[in-house]
């Protein structure tokens, strides 16, 4: 097309501002809902399930989410490399079908599950297997979905909108989280709908339903964006020359003449150290701790140790509690909801603010609202407190993910290309990491009367991380605050300087 029709990223009326291929940029947006729409899903459901299969405890929940956090701790910043070694499309590939088939498989042994109600009674050993079986492709599942998501996040975004000004990055950076939360505040509300007033059956059955239709709408999306942005294609041809340009200078090894014994050791056991330090995972870690974000990167990650937010563990305790499914699924949803206009106040912020200011203002906002959340726990009724645990969460929300938009772009600026997707591989896996220990503090503290306990240690987290990046700040610009543009300060500023 000679003539194809373009548009701004964000609708605009400034002439001045760039644009980029409307059809790629909807067909980009488009794909990426669908691939996150069913992530959000299973990440709502899976804890219904399992404290469905296992009333009265947390443990079935609290093991799912440490298999799934673990896989991630572990492989993800292999996957980072692993994206950098091959070409777009092979990524592609083996993002939509392997996070698709593994939500196939999770969804099928659910199903098995709850149409045999009393299975573990009857037969442990098969009921051992199938939650088995569930934990390990849903945990497949989120690996394939940590590879996509550093894909377009992490680098076709970025390559989008190269040569374009720096309000281009920022809006798709608004728009595609917007999109994930969009997801995250109506697939739970439908999802819970679906479990209320058909069954957690019919549920579990619309999940793998989605996934068997949805993976081949989302190749042919992504396809089209990669044959129709001409970036996309130049960024994939660089990629390959580098990586044939990495192949022809391999290190060469030899091995040294051996005298004895103990230089055979000595020579061993320094193969052994040169093996170790030359991995892909060494390597990625080293690579990560190198960067100027590490402090930001390393306070955001400290924010998934946490049980305040709606995810497995929280949504489990307050079923629970004997909070209806649908009133969880909408509590979620106004989380989210809330979360979504941080994609509207952002850019505003970040037209007056740096992106490192911003992080600030953002973090704290968050920690001011999750004190409501500590202040339940002395709260005797017990729906009172559920409610005032559900409306602290949903109100953190928007500083949270401005938080994690202004730490996003911080690193999309100053992570260099070649580095892109090894960094944000470890900062997934170290996210993971910190979430694993969130799910193994939920297995030792498995009681859903305990719940207070996971709450304060949360709390004490999140300040952690708010010290970290404060510091950090701090480092960077040697103050925290601008006081002589506080208006009731500034004639004070003024009168000292003129004295």
């Amino acid at each position: 097309m000679d003539n194809e029709t373009e548009t701004r990223v964000f609708l605009s009326n400034e002439q001045e501002e760039p644009q980029l291929p409307r059809s790629m940029v909807i067909s980009l947006y488009l794909g990426y809902f669908l691939a996150r729409w069913g992530a959000r899903t299973w990440e709502f459901s899976v804890a219904l399930y399992m404290i469905y299969l296992w009333p009265n405890s947390l443990f079935l929940t609290a093991m799912y989410g440490a298999v799934e956090s673990g896989s991630t701790a572990i492989f993800g910043p292999i996957i980072g490399q692993m994206i950098d070694g091959m070409s777009y499309v092979k990524v592609l590939r083996l993002w939509l079908v392997t996070q698709n088939l593994s939500f196939i498989v999770a969804g099928g042994a659910v199903i098995a599950l709850l149409l045999v109600p009393d299975l573990k009674s009857q037969n442990f050993q098969l009921f051992a297997t199938l939650v088995v079986l569930t934990n390990l492709s849903g945990a497949i599942g989120v690996l394939s979905t940590l590879a996509g998501t550093i894909l377009i996040e992490r680098d076709w975004v970025v390559v989008m909108s190269e040569g374009h000004s720096p309000a281009v990055l920022t809006r798709m950076n608004s728009v595609i989280r917007g999109i994930d939360l969009s997801s995250k505040l109506l697939s739970p509300v439908i999802t819970g709908l679906i479990i209320s007033f058909v069954s957690l059956e019919a549920s579990a059955v619309t999940f793998a339903a989605w996934a068997t239709i949805t993976v081949w709408i989302e190749y042919w999306l992504f396809i089209s964006v990669y044959n129709g942005v001409p970036a996309i294609l130049q960024s994939d041809e660089r990629r390959s020359l580098r990586l044939s340009s990495q192949t022809d200078i391999a290190p060469q090894y030899y091995v040294p003449l051996l005298t004895d014994e103990n230089t055979q050791s000595r020579s061993g056991n320094m193969r052994n150290l040169e093996r170790i330090s030359d991995s892909s995972f060494v390597g990625a870690w080293r690579n990560y701790l190198n960067q100027d974000i590490v402090l930001p990167g390393v306070a955001l990650a400290l924010l998934f140790f946490t049980v305040l937010s709606f995810g497995t563990l929280m949504t489990a305790t307050l079923e629970w509690k004997g909070i209806p499914t649908y009133i969880i699924g909408i509590g979620r949803g106004i989380s989210a909801g809330v979360g979504l206009t941080a994609t509207v106040v952002y850019p505003l912020l970040l037209s007056r603010l740096s992106p490192l200011r911003t992080g600030l203002w953002s973090f704290w906002s968050q920690w001011t609202c999750l004190l409501v959340c500590v202040g339940s726990i002395w709260v005797e009724k017990e729906k009172i407190a559920s409610y005032m645990l559900m409306a602290g969460v949903a109100a953190s929300r928007l500083g949270l993910w401005m938080f994690d938009l202004a730490v996003i772009q911080q690193m999309q600026d100053l992570v260099p290309e070649s580095d892109r997707c090894v960094v944000g591989g470890v900062q997934n896996s170290l996210q993971a990491a910190l979430d694993l220990m969130a799910n193994l503090l939920g297995i030792i503290v498995s009681n859903p009367k305990d719940f207070w306990i996971l709450t304060l240690i949360s709390f004490a987290t999140v300040s952690l991380a708010g010290v970290l990046y404060t510091v950090h700040l701090y480092r960077i610009r040697k103050h925290l605050f601008h006081l002589e543009k506080i208006p009731l300060l500034n004639n004070f500023f003024i009168r000292n300087h003129s004295t």
